[in-house]
Parts: structure tokens; C-alpha cells; sequence
């Protein structure tokens, strides 16, 4: 096989709940190589009500996180279908940490910039530690459902992702 009759391989920048290893086999059934980078031009912000942050444009802003290397076309088309309509996946330019190269590659901005549910900044250790295991669970079963659609959508499963209102919550 000649290099030009390969499978493309796409470098996918993440910023989330998808920087953990764990959520990514979950995904991928497998964890790709993770590079740290820098993407400058966008600042990375809560949703409201939501387990998950988004980025937006920002001039002076700068959102860190990891490259995940060498994603297949399938793959590609889990990671779609995973971020659903809300997101775009547009190319941009990260920076790594490793050896300071630049890198393009790809992203998910938010679609709706002036969303009235983005909020305050959104905090990795702060979600690894307060919902990255009810994350991992619910994130195990909806990928499961896509393997097994059984007559449900992708929308079906955007419920399970959302934040417990604490007002509802019971008490302990």
C-alpha cells in the first residue's frame, strides 16, 4: 500500500471531559497517543446545567488541553456524532507543550456564541473530581446505545449528560 492509498488520520483538539483517558476508551475502545497543547484565540467555559464545557472565540483568550493523535475516519465519526449538533468541528492551530510546535488540527467550538447557558469558567480537576465517575457511567451507557441504537437517537441521550439541579437533588 502506497502512502497515498492510506487511511487519513485526523489530530482532534480537546479541552473537556474528553482530556481523560478513561472517557476516551470509552469512544474509541482504545486511548491514541495524547499530546498537551495550547489553543490560543479561544477562551473554554461552563454550560449551564451541563456536565461538559464549551469553547468560543476570544481574542485574548487561551484554553489548554490535549491533542488526541491519529484518530481513524470512524473514529472521527464517533467523536461527531458524541459532540452532536451543538458543536462544529472546525480546524485551528494548537500549540504543544512538549517542543512548543505549532500543530493544525482539529476542534468543536460552540455553535451558539451567545448562548444564555454558557457561564463562568469551566475547571478540569474540579469536574474530574466532582462528576468525572457519574460522567464515565453515563458516557458507558450512550455509547453502548450507539452501538445498540434500539430505536433511539442521539438527542435521547443528551439528558444524561446534564448537571443534577442540587435543588432537586435528595438529601443525604
Amino acid at each position: 500500500m502506497s502512502s497515498s492509498d492510506s487511511p487519513q488520520l485526523h489530530n482532534i483538539f480537546v479541552y473537556g471531559s474528553f482530556q481523560e483517558p478513561d472517557i476516551i476508551h470509552v469512544m474509541l475502545n482504545r486511548i491514541p497517543e495524547i499530546v498537551s497543547a495550547t489553543l490560543p484565540g479561544f477562551k473554554r467555559f461552563r454550560l449551564k446545567g451541563r456536565l461538559y464545557p464549551c469553547i468560543i472565540p476570544s481574542e485574548n483568550g487561551e484554553v489548554h488541553g490535549k491533542v488526541l493523535m491519529g484518530l481513524t475516519n470512524d473514529e472521527l465519526e464517533n467523536v461527531d456524532w458524541v459532540e452532536g449538533n451543538e458543536y462544529e468541528r472546525v480546524f485551528v492551530e494548537v500549540v504543544r507543550k512538549d517542543n512548543s510546535e505549532k500543530m493544525r488540527v482539529e476542534t468543536y467550538p460552540w455553535i451558539n456564541k451567545n448562548d444564555p447557558d454558557i457561564g463562568g469558567e469551566w475547571d478540569f480537576e474540579e469536574w474530574k473530581r466532582l462528576h468525572m465517575k457519574t460522567f464515565i457511567e453515563a458516557f458507558t451507557e450512550i455509547m453502548e446505545r450507539k452501538r445498540n441504537p434500539q430505536g433511539k437517537g442521539r438527542d435521547d441521550f443528551s439528558n444524561v449528560l446534564k448537571e443534577e439541579d442540587p435543588a432537586n437533588a435528595p438529601s443525604s
